[in-house]
This record gives structure tokens, C-alpha cells and sequence, in this order.
């Protein structure tokens, strides 16, 4: 995949995120996910598309109002790619901001391996 390919496949990754109409989250977990795709960081983990939706949902239900957006570029190696993320209310500053490792398959992510780089206290207790 091209770089553009990589970003508009992250893009898509980040929108599927915010995206709190579930047949609207389902569709881009199923365009941006293969099927036995897996996503784990230290506070959850989502297994095929069923289970990322549900733990996607299950997010967006503990950061009501919040929202996710890409900070910065990507890191592209291979089918591997790197990119950070702030959580926030619109406008204002980002609450919460990680980074993601994710790898490529077929056009699609396999799997990704989050880290916090910043989080609200009462969530790191």
C-alpha cells in the first residue's frame, strides 16, 4: 500500500472511533478490519469484528462527548505504520492521547497494539 492508502486506511481507523451510530461503526470496523483482526492495549482488547465494535462501544460509553483525532503523521514501515491519537472534547484540549502500532494486511488492519501516552487520573487508578 501506498503512504496516501496507509493514511486514508488510519483515517478511516479514527472515524470508526467516533462513530456513535452502530450500523455506521460496523460498516467501517468491517472496511478497515480484516475479520480475525485483534486490538489490545492496557485497558482493553477486541477480538474480530464483533468484538473491536463492542469494545469501540463500549469507549465511546465511557468518554461520552469525547472524540478522537489523529495528532501528527504516520511512521510507515512496510506493512507496519505508526500514528498517535488525542481523546477531547471538541475545541478544547485532548484528555487523553496515545499511540498505535498496526499492521497491514491485504489492504485492511490485522492487528494494532496501543499505548497511553496520557490519561485522565481517575482512569489510570
Amino acid at each position: 500500500m501506498s503512504k496516501p492508502q496507509i493514511e486514508s486506511l488510519v483515517d478511516s481507523y479514527i472515524a470508526a472511533w467516533n462513530a456513535t451510530d452502530a450500523a455506521e461503526r460496523a460498516a467501517l470496523v468491517a472496511r478497515t478490519w480484516t475479520p480475525d483482526a485483534t486490538y489490545v492495549d492496557p485497558m482493553m482488547r477486541g477480538d474480530g469484528h464483533g468484538g473491536i465494535d463492542a469494545m469501540i462501544a463500549g469507549a465511546q460509553g465511557q468518554y461520552p462527548g469525547l472524540s478522537f483525532s489523529r495528532r501528527g503523521g504516520l511512521d510507515v514501515h512496510g506493512d507496519n505504520v505508526r500514528f498517535s491519537w488525542d481523546l477531547g472534547p471538541a475545541g478544547a484540549p485532548a484528555v487523553a492521547g496515545g499511540t498505535d502500532f498496526a499492521v497491514i494486511e491485504a489492504g485492511r488492519i490485522k492487528r494494532v497494539t496501543g499505548f497511553l501516552d496520557f490519561m485522565p487520573q481517575a482512569a489510570a487508578a
